[in-house]
């Protein structure tokens, strides 16, 4: 009675189209509202004590440095570096904007942030180039995804204070499989553009023109040395590093590039203020549901349900995956992670999966979500960017789905891609 009116009120209310986090709350107040399973006042003091937690102090900071480095002249610093390494090949553009995507996610840990910041420059310039719109805005939608794979990342720090394991490790072990995605997305960018015609520029590669762009992006290259350094140097905590992050995206906006003002603060303060009550309204009630989930013991009965089915970890592990790419298509990545995570890690550890590498494939998973309908964060935003349509959108990020669905089979099924610099 308490799983079906939990799961059917949440149900009917996303169909309605109310917010993920409020439709997490109102599920929960009617379940126990009409089962009387726990008191009502429960909610109250878990939206409470479920964000008052050191680790999660390092998402608003993070929202904040992500801001603060999108409007600070980064972005196009970071694309010329890139454009200077590739620039001059088949699809160099392209290329070049997936490049930058990899340098702006060491930076931002958000995918729809490194969208808004490196869409809004390069489709417009990608688009002048020759490129068609909607190719330009799904490879800038795919690669935001690399927002939340390369660290740090903000779903890493919920999975790391949900399922009990390292953030520090988690950031480490995300590298190597963002830039296995990475490297998938170029790959198909080049053979496309080859097929339609998308040559480079007439620059060649000099290591001048490089250690120019190097050295014009130096404060921008040394943020995620920083933060990445910091943590596995054990000089600071992920929180710390994401103070840190922050401070230093003020130095290098306002003092460094100059190219962020005073008067621009109260707008990043007021947008990274909204996005982050967003994100901890959904921690919060998705917690709740969590534990409402908890208590009718339904992790335990899905475990079972799931080690019924077959004793092969592959076949374990494929429907797990399955089931995280569709939870992704209709559920937002931080709610999804904070349900699932004590459903699944179990599942996991039962079948001989490494914690760390498991936390890697579900952040991989549910990042696939940022390009698939209906909920598809990334899509709205280069919708947003482009002008164009989401169904349009929807049509042109089918390759690029296949691609990131082909580099997550490599990274669930080969563990040393996660766990090498932690053995």
């Amino acid at each position: 009675m308490t799983a079906t009116l939990l799961f059917g009120s949440f149900t009917v209310l996303l169909l309605i189209s109310v917010p993920i986090g409020i439709a997490l709350g109102v599920a929960s107040l009617l379940t126990l509202i009409f089962t009387n399973t726990l008191p009502v006042e429960y909610i109250a003091q878990t939206l409470i004590t479920s964000v008052d937690s050191f680790p999660i102090m390092a998402v608003p900071f993070f929202i904040l440095a992500a801001e603060i480095m999108g409007k600070g002249g980064i972005s196009n610093r970071l694309f010329n570096l890139a454009n200077t390494l590739v620039g001059n090949k088949t699809g160099g553009f392209a290329m070049a904007t997936i490049i930058t995507c990899m340098f702006f996610a060491a930076i931002s840990g958000s995918g729809p942030a490194t969208v808004a910041a490196i869409g809004g420059i390069m489709i417009p310039s990608m688009v002048k180039m020759g490129y068609d719109k909607k190719f330009a805005t799904a490879l800038v939608a795919a690669a935001g995804s690399l927002g939340v794979i390369i660290p740090p990342s903000i779903p890493m720090v919920i999975y790391g204070v949900v399922g009990g394991a390292s953030v520090g490790d988690l950031f480490v072990a995300g590298i190597i499989p963002g830039c296995i995605v990475a490297a998938g997305l170029m790959i198909y960018s080049y053979f496309y553009s080859k097929k339609m015609g998308y040559r480079g520029t007439d620059e060649k590669f000099t290591f001048k023109r490089f250690y120019e762009a190097a050295w014009d992006a130096k404060w921008a290259l040394l943020i995620p040395i920083i933060i990445i350094g910091g943590i596995y140097g054990g000089i600071f905590t992920p929180t710390e590093a994401a103070a840190v992050a922050v401070v230093y995206g003020l130095i290098a906006g306002l003092l460094l590039y100059r190219e962020l003002k005073i008067k621009d603060l109260p707008k990043v303060f007021a947008d990274s203020a909204l996005t982050t009550a967003t994100v901890l309204i959904i921690v919060g009630a998705a917690t709740v549901f969590g534990r409402l989930l908890t208590v009718e013991q339904i992790p335990t009965k899905v475990a079972n349900a799931m080690l019924s089915i077959s004793e092969s970890p592959i076949i374990i592990i494929m429907l797990i995956s399955l089931l995280l790419l569709i939870v992704g298509c209709f559920m937002d990545t931080l709610a999804a992670i904070i349900i699932l995570t004590p459903i699944l890690l179990p599942i996991a550890k039962e079948i001989g999966y490494d914690p760390i590498h498991f936390g890697i494939i579900m952040v991989a998973n549910l990042a696939i979500g940022f390009i698939t309908p209906p909920l598809g964060v990334n899509l709205f935003v280069g919708s947003g960017i482009s002008g164009l349509s989401i169904e349009s959108i929807s049509k042109a990020i089918v390759p690029f789905f296949l691609v990131m669905i082909g580099t997550l089979l490599i990274i669930v099924f080969i563990p040393q891609i996660s766990l090498m610099f932690l053995e």
